[in-house]
């Protein structure tokens, strides 16, 4: 019995070592976890690293990136936008490598003006080729409180999620001869910039710089890094129905049904000579 004992403990000692090796999770602190880069003192981090704040007038943006790099995870923020009236701002919250071979995911926030909904842009670039945008609006005012934006990363997909719910799924499908960004680690970047000649209805409205400084606020950063070994060891639909349930699979359809307003995969017009193969 005791020896029986000793082996159940042995292996439940194992299984927490593998399972430990296998995921690494850290919590947020913003003076560890992130530098300002650009923008002067635009960009603060304060409250002993619990918040950070980009902020945008006419002069400059600024800007933030992850002191580490990640290669597959899940990355979690909070995001409060920049409030009022927006127009002409982007609030660009994503994961990229360098070079002109680079891999991308793209959360985009793209201001308006009063009262007009942000349109949430998400785009996926593997080896320098993106053009895979798909924009939603937000069934919330994201500008009033803290909402959570995440990014699953694995080899098999990626997944967008709003404050866990998901709205994006982007398969691997490399078995089609579609690149898959896995082979570049990405770091976390950030930035709070003007972009008023595409950004709000086409370029149609420009940002009201008396309306200047515009702020967006960040806290609650998360990553949990996943090794390629563990991922690669699962199949896509096993992963797949671990991370959206019955429930999210709802939902996800439920934000696209609603709240998509661009899907690049069924743009016929940009795409005469046919789709991209993923779609």
């Amino acid at each position: 019995m005791a020896s029986t004992c000793n082996r159940c403990y042995v292996l439940m000692v194992l299984g927490i070592v593998v399972i430990s090796s296998m995921v690494a999770s850290c919590g947020a602190n913003l003076l560890q976890d992130f530098d300002l880069t650009w923008g002067d003192n635009r960009a603060k981090i304060f409250n002993k690293g619990q918040l950070l704040s980009l902020s945008l007038d006419k002069a400059s943006g600024s800007g933030f990136q992850s002191k580490k790099e990640y290669l597959f995870g899940r990355i979690d923020m909070q995001l409060k936008l920049v409030s009022g009236n927006s127009a002409g701002t982007v609030t660009a919250y994503y994961l990229s490598s360098q070079g002109p071979t680079h891999d991308e995911i793209d959360f985009e926030f793209l201001g308006n003006v009063s009262g007009d909904p942000y349109i949430l842009h998400t785009n996926v670039f593997s080896q320098g080729k993106g053009n895979r945008e798909q924009q939603f609006y937000l069934w919330f005012d994201p500008t009033r409180n803290f909402h959570t934006y995440s990014i699953i990363w694995k080899p098999q997909h990626i997944i967008f999620l709003v404050d866990n719910i998901p709205i994006r799924v982007f398969k691997n499908a490399e078995s089609v001869g579609v690149p898959f960004p896995k082979n570049q680690p990405m770091r976390i970047y950030s930035s709070l910039w003007s972009a008023d000649d595409w950004a709000t209805r086409g370029g149609l409205v420009k940002t009201d710089w008396s309306k200047a400084p515009f702020i967006a606020y960040y806290r609650n950063f998360k990553a949990t890094e996943f090794s390629s070994i563990s991922s690669n060891s699962l199949s896509d639909e096993a992963v797949q129905s671990n991370e959206i349930d019955a429930n999210g699979r709802r939902r996800l359809r439920w934000v696209q049904k609603y709240f998509m307003i661009y899907n690049y995969c069924k743009d016929l017009k940009r795409f005469p000579q046919g789709l991209p193969a993923e779609c």
